[in-house]
């Protein structure tokens, strides 16, 4: 392999390059991003950033800018691919062609179209994200969280200690229940109840009201309404993939792959918060939008990236963790499925405990609450996930666009217009 091209200059395409670079790639190796910004780390902007405790310039990952001694072509998104070619088109009309790739494009948050455009709702996936939504956690101000998950609820933490009032708002009537069962997604709920947050679940969201360029105030089914002066919408993601809907890759709320990150077309892998692994625990494809999940799969799917022979290890659970309020919660594994929960340590009561999950006697996740060594080795224990050479995808079977198809004027400015996205990874 003469040229590596990765997709995404995130922290999964980063970790990709590393490394290729060290299991001996000497090639040319080029690095494309849509932002401006050279790779940073994310978990970090919903925490410590909004608090102020580090600046943009701590969060960037690299040491050494030269350390990969790559060619960088950032500000700049991939439009599509041809795979047949293995060759990239750059919304600036540039191609490039490489023997291998590698696509990390990662995720962007998911939007509400009838907030648009509206000065005081935010969503956050990245640093200028994060850059607006600090100065809008004001003392004094009401904060309204559309979506229990985690992100939402490190910025309802975060809120609370800046002195702000804040409801979050879910149409589930457990948060956190798909990641964490209904027990333990019952124990953080009463973690937010604890610091003054109200909860409101099974919610339906009817209207909203407004006033100039803002939201004032979230209309509840039933007749409730909450007022709000900051919104932060966190109702998941959606993968950028919209540039490869041409390319032949099988996609599915992401880019299917086998356990190794193959996309069953040789010398193309998918990584990150973009690519849906399968699981062969579960037998289902999935996304894992968490920095370990990154790092340690990059690794990975370039081992089989450049020797397509090299025998297949198994794969470390799924694992994430979370700050919030002072606590740290550490998760690994898989709930899918689980019939027993287990406090194998400390006290739920006490905020310090550790929970193992089983499945027909086996231990399949683990969560901890402020117990970091116990976790830890706990985690250990987990089951490893051994990679199938069956789950190996193939094609989609639709005939992939070449690029020549793409080189008109229309064709580009329709990709180009239709909102591609290439690496606004989480990841």
């Amino acid at each position: 392999m003469e040229t590596l091209a990765v997709v995404g200059a995130s922290l999964a395409g980063l970790s990709a390059a590393r490394a290729a670079r060290a299991r001996g790639f000497s090639g040319r190796l080029i690095m494309i991003g849509d932002e401006h910004h050279r790779p940073y780390d994310r978990p970090p902007l919903s925490k410590d950033f909004l608090l102020g405790r580090v600046q943009a310039e701590d969060l960037l990952l690299e040491s050494d800018p030269h350390e990969l001694d790559a060619e960088w072509i950032l500000g700049t998104a991939a439009v599509a691919l041809d795979t047949s070619s293995r060759t990239l088109l750059l919304e600036n009309g540039r191609a490039l062609t490489a023997d291998g790739i590698v696509i990390a494009t990662g995720a962007r948050a998911r939007s509400l179209p009838a907030l648009s455009g509206l000065a005081n709702v935010h969503t956050l996936r990245s640093l200028p994200d994060a850059q607006r939504l600090a100065p809008a956690l004001r003392p004094g101000g009401r904060l309204t969280v559309i979506g229990a998950g985690f992100i939402g609820a490190e910025v309802a933490s975060v809120a609370v200690q800046r002195g702000m009032q804040v409801t979050i708002i879910d149409t589930k009537p457990i948060p956190f229940q798909a990641q964490l069962g209904p027990e333990m997604g019952s124990v953080m709920a009463g973690l937010h109840a604890s610091h003054g947050v109200e909860l409101i679940s099974s919610a339906v969201i009817e209207s909203f009201g407004s006033s100039g360029s803002g939201v004032t105030t979230v209309r509840l089914q039933g007749g409730r309404s909450v007022v709000a002066d900051t919104v932060v919408v966190g109702i998941g993601s959606e993968p950028n993939t919209e540039w490869l809907e041409s390319s032949g890759l099988s996609l599915d709320r992401g880019v299917l792959c086998d356990a190794m990150g193959r996309t069953g077309i040789p010398g193309v892998v998918a990584v990150g918060d973009c690519a849906a692994w399968f699981d062969p625990e579960t037998g289902r494809h999935r996304r894992a939008e968490h920095w370990t999940g990154a790092f340690e799969r990059a690794a990975l799917a370039v081992e089989v990236l450049l020797d397509p022979g090299a025998p297949q290890g198994p794969t470390t659970p799924h694992y994430f963790w979370s700050d919030q309020y002072g606590v740290k919660l550490q998760f690994a594994g898989d709930v899918a499925g689980y019939d027993r929960l287990e406090i194998e340590a400390g006290d739920v009561g006490s905020g310090s405990f550790l929970a193992v999950y089983y499945r027909a006697e086996v231990p399949v996740a683990v969560l901890g609450m402020n117990q970091p060594k116990l976790f830890t080795r706990r985690r250990r224990s987990l089951p490893a996930r051994v990679p199938v050479d069956s789950a190996v995808l193939a094609p989609t079977g639709r005939a992939p666009r070449s690029l020549a198809d793409l080189w008109s004027g229309a064709g580009l400015s329709s990709l180009i217009g239709s909102g591609a996205h290439s690496d606004r990874s989480s990841t």
